[in-house]
C-alpha cells in the first residue's frame, strides 16, 4: 500500500475531527452566551432602600507593589456605606509602609497586622479570618491584592446580589496581560477551567455545579456565620470552590458573573509562579481524582494541539502530492486542512477576545494547550507519588479522593 496513501487518510480523519471539534465548540459558546451573566449588567437593576454596608477584606502577604492600588481602587468606589480591611498576613517586605498613607488620609482603611497562623490553617484563609472579626458589614467581599476595581463594581455586584436571591457572588476578574504566558497559556487554562464548570451550569438553580473565583466572594454575612465562616474551609487549598459548595450544601444560591471592564488582577510573575498555580487548582478543580487530570490532560493536547497541526499537515501535503492517482484525494486533504486550520483559528482568536487576551496569540494555542495539558498530567502524577503542593507557605500531602469525595483534609506541614 502506498504510504502516502494511507498518510493522507489518516490527515484527513484528524483535519475533519479537528474542524468538527471546534465548529462544535463555537456552537457550544454561542448556545451558552445568552445564560452567561455580566457584571455590568448590574448597572441597570434596582437597589434596595436601605443599602448595605460592605465590608471589603483583602489578605495580603508581602504586596506592597499591588497593595496600594487596590487599595485606592477599593476606596474610590462609588458606595457609601464602605470599610476597607487590609490582613498584612507575616508580611516581611514595606507592605505596611505603602498602605500606612493611605489609611492616615481615608479612615475607611483599617490595617490589621497578622503575625502568625494556626497549624491547621492555610495562610490565607486564615488572615481572611481574621479580616472578618474585624468586619462590621453586612456583606463580606473578600478579594485579593492584586486586584483593581472599577468605581461601579460594588454597585453592580450587590444588586445583582439582592436582585437575584443570592448567598454568595463571585466574579471572574480580567486578566491584566504583561507576559507572554498570559497571553498564550491563561486564555487555555481558564478555558479548560470553564470546561470543567460551565458558568450557565454553576448558575443554574434547580442543578448548580458549586464554583467560585477567590478573587472576588461577595457573601451575605448570615450565610457566612451560618457556615462557620472560614473556619469551614481552614485547609482546602482552593477555599473559593469550598465555600460554593458549602453555600449549596447549606441551602443557599450562588452565582457568577464575568467581570467585563469591572474587576481586572494580575496573577503571576513567572511562569513557574503559572505552572504551580494552575496545578493547584486543577487539583482541586478535578475534586483530586487523577484519572479526571489525565482525561483533561488527554483532551487539551489532541483538540488544543494536536488536530490544529494535523490541519497544517493536511493542507501541505494535500499541497504537495496531488496528481497521478492520489491527485482527488489529495485535493479533498488540502482543502480539508485549510478548513481545518482556518476555523481553528477563528474560533480561538474569538474565545482569546472573549478572555481578554490578545487575538493574536491564538496563533500559539497549540503551544498553550501542550503547556496545559503539562500541568494537568503533572498534577495528576503528584497525587499518585504523594508529592506535596506547597502553598501560602506551608506543604499539603494531598490524598486521591474516589469521585464525590471531596470532603476528606489534606494533610500540611510547615
Amino acid at each position: 500500500m502506498d504510504l502516502r496513501l494511507a498518510a493522507l487518510w489518516v490527515l484527513v480523519a484528524l483535519a475533519g475531527a479537528g474542524a468538527g471539534w471546534w465548529l462544535l465548540v463555537a456552537v457550544r459558546v454561542l448556545r451558552d452566551l445568552p445564560r452567561i451573566p455580566r457584571a455590568p449588567q448590574g448597572l441597570d437593576l434596582p437597589l434596595p432602600e436601605v443599602l448595605p454596608t460592605v465590608s471589603v477584606i483583602v489578605p495580603a502577604h508581602n504586596e506592597q507593589v499591588h497593595a496600594p492600588r487596590a487599595a485606592r481602587s477599593i476606596l474610590a468606589s462609588e458606595w457609601p456605606s464602605l470599610e476597607v480591611i487590609f490582613v498584612l498576613d507575616r508580611c516581611t517586605d514595606g507592605t505596611l509602609d505603602a498602605l500606612a498613607p493611605i489609611a492616615a488620609a481615608d479612615p475607611r482603611l483599617k490595617i490589621v497586622q497578622n503575625h502568625d497562623c494556626p497549624a491547621d490553617w492555610a495562610g490565607k484563609c486564615n488572615a481572611a479570618r481574621v479580616g472578618a472579626k474585624h468586619a462590621t458589614g453586612d456583606l463580606l467581599l473578600f478579594t485579593d491584592a492584586d486586584i483593581e476595581f472599577h468605581p461601579k463594581l460594588l454597585r453592580a455586584t450587590v444588586a445583582i446580589l439582592k436582585h437575584r436571591g443570592l448567598s454568595l457572588l463571585s466574579l471572574l476578574a480580567s486578566p491584566r496581560v504583561r507576559h507572554w504566558f498570559e497571553a498564550v497559556v491563561q486564555p487555555v487554562a481558564a478555558l479548560m477551567l470553564m470546561r470543567m464548570y460551565p458558568i450557565p451550569r454553576v448558575n443554574d438553580p434547580k442543578n448548580p455545579r458549586a464554583f467560585a473565583n477567590g478573587q472576588f466572594l461577595l457573601f451575605e454575612r448570615g450565610m457566612y456565620e451560618k457556615l462557620g465562616g472560614h473556619a469551614i474551609v481552614r485547609d482546602d487549598l482552593l477555599e473559593d470552590i469550598a465555600f460554593a459548595r458549602r453555600v449549596r450544601d447549606a441551602g443557599g444560591r450562588g452565582g457568577l458573573c464575568t467581570a467585563e471592564h469591572l474587576l481586572s488582577v494580575e496573577m503571576y510573575e513567572s511562569m513557574s509562579e503559572f505552572h504551580r498555580g494552575w496545578k493547584r487548582i486543577y487539583l482541586e478543580a478535578a475534586e483530586r481524582m487523577p484519572s479526571r487530570l489525565r482525561a483533561l490532560a488527554l483532551e487539551s493536547l489532541l483538540c488544543g494541539a494536536l488536530f490544529p497541526m494535523a490541519g497544517v499537515a493536511a493542507a501541505l501535503a494535500g499541497s504537495a502530492w496531488g496528481g497521478g492517482n492520489l491527485e482527488p484525494l489529495a485535493t479533498v486533504t488540502m482543502w480539508l486542512g485549510i478548513a481545518s486550520v482556518s476555523v481553528f483559528v477563528i474560533v480561538t482568536a474569538w474565545l482569546h477576545a472573549m478572555c481578554h487576551a490578545p487575538v493574536a496569540a491564538a496563533v500559539f494555542h497549540p503551544l498553550g494547550a501542550w503547556l496545559v495539558s503539562h500541568c494537568l498530567m503533572q498534577a495528576a502524577g503528584d497525587l499518585d507519588a504523594r508529592l506535596p503542593v506547597r502553598w501560602g507557605g506551608r506543604e499539603y500531602i494531598l490524598q486521591p479522593r474516589p469521585r464525590g469525595g471531596y470532603d476528606a483534609p489534606p494533610t500540611i506541614t510547615p
